[in-house]
């Protein structure tokens, strides 16, 4: 019965991956390792003497990431084209085990589920995602760079002084994760703060040493030249400048994106608190990972990664199956919807246009999923408990997360 059951469970994992390759493979927009061309070419030209920033594709998009990014990817200019992305795509699959073992294992160890069976099917799930689906075609860092981030998560689990070093190195590459350190500051982690802007602090520098001109050049004009990135209004763009420029792309209104900005804020504040309190950090997690889609000016789709880990801690939240009470069975749809929606493509139905209601709805379909996890997600030990399991696995005498929350105060 064992092998018969195991067999069965080969076939349909075999049988999910044909049918996302040739469901992938016949989607349009092929991506065509786009951004890690990008890195590739830029830091080449960078390491061979050129002006890092100066670099363009024939199509005018150039390196945009801060110098430190250009350090950290100085290896690519040793390897060829095919190579770079054959590299890439490993430290991807890195960055997903290592995700999957933090925030799936402990679920499939509670529940006595078959553990490889588990992180294969959350592995086909993940792998439908538009926005991970993107950043494999694009060649982006997004997931590499949820892993530093979550990594600090599990050094906060147990206790470590190192907490900070992932989420510090993170925002040196990309600014986005620099929403963490703010979660860090607001729920009182003021070492694991102190870490991270350290640790930000410290690489910037470090660029700034190995590549001073690179380092002159985007602080004083690349980071404020927004047309380098891309335009407002594309529907590519899921943040709440992009819906504020929906509503009229000559001219956004400011004013109106500071106040969805501050409500924002004002939520996620409210919210991670109470996770801390309750000691659910991995809906902290989570919630922060929301709020930078959110508040990020610029939020393309394959950015929406972030809500990944909000899409576990919601499906732990109505565990066990079936569930017993209303308001699980309520965020399993939930969360079966949102999912339907961020693999569905939705938003590029509108990437030639939208009018009316009906247009723009659907034009910020992935921007309504994030402000639905931003309010709803659930928030204490029915939703987190479950995670502990990780920390106790990894060995050793592993710390309350609330003990190890007074650690860092």
């Amino acid at each position: 019965m064992s092998r018969l059951r195991t067999g069965r469970r080969v076939a349909t994992v075999v049988g999910l991956v044909t049918v996302l390759a040739v469901v992938i493979a016949m989607l349009p927009g092929r991506r065509g390792w786009f951004d890690v061309g990008v890195y590739h070419g830029a830091v080449g030209h960078w390491v061979s003497g050129g002006d890092l920033y100066a670099w363009s594709t024939h199509n005018g998009y150039g390196f945009t990431y801060p110098p430190f990014a250009a350090v950290s990817m100085s290896p690519m200019a040793a390897l060829a084209w095919y190579p770079t992305i054959v590299a890439h795509l490993l430290l991807t699959v890195l960055a997903v085990a290592f995700l999957l073992r933090l925030l799936v294992d402990p679920l499939a160890r509670r529940h006595g589920w078959s553990r490889w069976y588990a992180l294969a099917l959350t592995c086909c799930l993940l792998a439908g995602l538009n926005p991970v689906r993107d950043t494999v075609g694009f060649g982006q860092v997004n997931l590499l760079l949820v892993a530093l981030v979550y990594a600090d998560l599990w050094l906060l689990e147990r206790g470590s002084r190192l907490a900070g070093i992932g989420t510090g190195l993170a925002t040196a590459v990309k600014l986005t994760p620099a929403v963490f350190v703010g979660y860090l500051l607001v729920t009182g982690r003021w070492r694991a703060a102190g870490t991270a802007v350290a640790s930000a602090v410290g690489a910037t520098v470090l660029a700034v040493v190995l590549a001073p001109r690179a380092s002159r050049t985007f602080f004083t004009q690349t980071l404020w030249d927004t047309d380098r990135i891309g335009r407002l209004e594309n529907v590519a763009n899921q943040s709440l400048l992009g819906l504020v420029a929906r509503l009229d792309p000559a001219h956004p209104d400011r004013r109106l994106w500071l106040v969805l900005a501050v409500a924002v804020l004002a939520v996620w504040v409210m919210r991670v608190r109470r996770a801390v309190r309750l000691d659910d950090e991995h809906a902290g997690f989570a919630l922060t990972g929301v709020a930078a889609c959110l508040l990020s000016p610029i939020t393309w789709v394959h950015h929406l990664v972030w809500l990944a880990p909000g899409l576990v801690v919601l499906v732990a939240s109505t565990l066990p199956w079936p569930p017993v009470d209303r308001a699980a069975r309520w965020r399993l749809g939930g969360v079966a919807a949102a999912y339907v929606v961020l693999c569905s493509g939705l938003v590029w139905m509108f990437s030639s246009g939208w009018a009316g209601p009906v247009g723009f709805v659907g034009a910020n379909a992935y921007l309504w999923v994030s402000v639905g996890m931003l309010v709803l997600l659930p928030v204490g030990r029915a939703a987190g408990a479950d995670h502990q399991g990780f920390t106790e696995h990894c060995g050793g005498v592993v710390p309350r997360r609330g003990v190890a929350v007074d650690r860092q105060r």
